[in-house]
């Protein structure tokens, strides 16, 4: 006899737990505004596809052709969204609430394509060496892989190699500062910041002179960099657990105490203070090192001197565009509410960027060094205009660094002119008497000095000029007299370099100023006529600045 049992189905753990599917919505890309960054990461990735597929000899010519036209399509697609009222009336939230495109994104955006393409055409530069084994050499090493002094570092320079890899590292790197500064969350802002961070990494190690000091100063960048991440990163969670988001606009309502639905997961930390004030602590301890601030310089110096010169040059110009775009979107959009905690902070930053970057730099017998404690000078001057928190502050600040980049730009440009037989001569004591030398080439340097100081009729004037009126419109007067003060102590460095070049005897083994080809001939020209030209007529540039300063939350 037997017997059959009826099978009772049993409900399984996902049927109850889950209950019915429910379509994953497909993400909503405005690819149209996203142009810009979607132009420049196509065309890196196409220059990796070059590197493997284009014969060695071609790659060079492939590689600047393809860089050139990348910017200056991407330069081409930031006009057009301007022109379509992109940076005013039509300005939004693109790419699920990732990306803003509004004012200050589409200015910061053009100038740092704009300070890249100047860059490019230095990396680019063939003529400065004589040949060897008669082939044209730049001022990449022959094989970045190759031990510095090796059998195969040898083979590779009689052999012609070239690091052409530089070109497509140097468009991610682009690619990273165009949305660092449109950044619209805290997750996109830290995945930007690691996208341009890690190529200037390796930028920075393949010099082909001193390869040695090159890979000490990446290897002290990555360091102090992946540190910084690390403050970034753990400032957000932090942030992450007090608005229950990592929107800008969820961060700000919850801070401003608007917020319309509480997180339950997270019910028990939002709104909790501590986790406000100390992550957002940790967030801009991040930002700072990225400008360049004190107490979070220490990298500039090392990094500037061991790094190609185009490199340092490309660096000290865009990362701080990009890096004070994001700072401002971070303290005018997410954190208007607690500008009286934030501001006391800045003010103490600006005052020891603005005085120990101009104090150090007196002691300088190095080109290089002296140009990273200016740039650490001026970062406290920009964080003046920052601290205004006003639009009028926000304004200044998109106008200077505009003007600052193409000054530093060409500035590094001149530097890799002057030689000798090992390569750059960046000690101070070689440019002594250069203006015997080579009139030409010590007066634009002097020009690009110059407006470093901040001397009426140079771009250097207008921008500081901006920024101080600006924080003393916000009620920040005594950080102007510091301000003031600063630029006096660095006008003596800087006058002393011109001094030095035109009212000194130049030394019989003193170095000979290369003959650059129409690449670096372009990027100092470019360099001297918009130094004179936003000194001279500022006003249409000032008033762009003030159209493009309006943040969209």
């Amino acid at each position: 006899m037997s017997t059959s049992a009826v099978a009772t189905p049993v409900p399984t753990l996902w049927a109850t737990a889950a209950g019915p599917l429910e379509k994953i919505p497909a993400p909503h890309i405005e690819y149209a505004q996203l142009a810009p960054v979607l132009i420049v990461i196509g065309a890196a990735l196409l220059g990796v596809l070059v590197e493997a597929f284009v014969p060695r000899r071609g790659r060079y010519p492939v590689q600047v052709l393809l860089t050139v036209l990348a910017l200056a399509a991407s330069f081409a697609a930031v006009v057009g969204l301007a022109a379509g009222g992109y940076g005013t009336t039509k300005a939004r939230i693109a790419a699920m609430g990732a990306v803003a495109v509004d004012g200050p994104a589409l200015f910061l955006q053009g100038t740092i394509l704009l300070a890249s393409v100047v860059a490019v055409f230095t990396f680019a530069e063939r003529r400065l060496d004589p040949a060897d084994h008669g082939h044209r050499v730049d001022s990449f090493a022959a094989e970045a892989a190759a031990v510095p002094g090796s059998d195969h570092e040898k083979a590779a320079v009689r052999a012609g190699f070239t690091t052409t890899e530089v070109f497509p590292l140097a468009l991610f790197a682009v690619a990273g500062m165009l949305v660092f500064p449109a950044a619209n969350d805290l997750l996109t802002l830290f995945v930007a910041l690691e996208v341009f961070s890690l190529p200037l990494y390796l930028l920075c190690a393949v010099a082909r002179r001193k390869r040695l000091m090159s890979q000490e100063a990446a290897l002290k960048y990555f360091l102090l960099g992946a540190f910084s991440s690390a403050f970034l990163l753990f400032g957000i969670a932090l942030l992450y657990g007090y608005a229950g988001t990592v929107s800008y606009a969820g961060i700000a309502n919850v801070v401003d105490g608007t917020v319309a639905s509480v997180n339950p997961a997270l019910a028990g930390t939002m709104g909790n203070d501590a986790l406000l004030l100390i992550g957002f602590a940790m967030v801009l301890t991040g930002l700072l090192f990225k400008v360049g601030a004190v107490p979070f310089h220490m990298w500039t110096p090392d990094v500037y001197q061991g790094a190609p010169t185009p490199v340092t040059g490309f660096m000290a110009a865009a990362t701080k565009v990009a890096a004070f775009g994001a700072l401002l979107r971070l303290l005018y959009v997410v954190l208007p509410g607690l500008t009286w905690d934030w501001r006391p902070v800045m003010w103490g930053v600006a005052i020891v960027t603005m005085l120990g970057g101009a104090i150090i730099a007196i002691t300088q017998t190095d080109i290089k060094r002296l140009l990273a404690y200016s740039s650490v000078a001026h970062a406290g001057f920009l964080l003046a205009g920052v601290i205004a928190a006003t639009p009028s502050g926000i304004s200044s600040v998109l106008f200077y660094l505009a003007a600052y980049s193409f000054v530093t730009i060409g500035a590094f440009a001149v530097v890799t002119l002057v030689r000798d037989a090992g390569g750059e001569a960046t000690h101070l004591s070689k440019w002594a008497g250069l203006g015997r030398r080579s009139p030409l080439v010590a007066a634009v340097f002097a020009v690009f000095l110059l407006a470093f100081a901040g001397i009426p009729l140079t771009s250097g004037f207008s921008g500081k000029f901006a920024v101080f009126k600006a924080a003393a419109d916000g009620g920040a007067g005594a950080l102007v007299v510091v301000g003031v003060i600063s630029s006096a102590i660095a006008a003596f460095f800087y006058i002393r370099v011109i001094v030095l070049m035109f009212f000194s005897e130049p030394k019989a083994d003193g170095p000979t100023v290369a003959v650059p080809s129409a690449l670096t001939s372009l990027a100092i020209t470019a360099g001297v006529a918009v130094t004179l030209v936003l000194g001279l007529a500022p006003q249409y540039f000032l008033d762009l600045a003030n159209r493009a300063s309006v943040f969209v939350r």
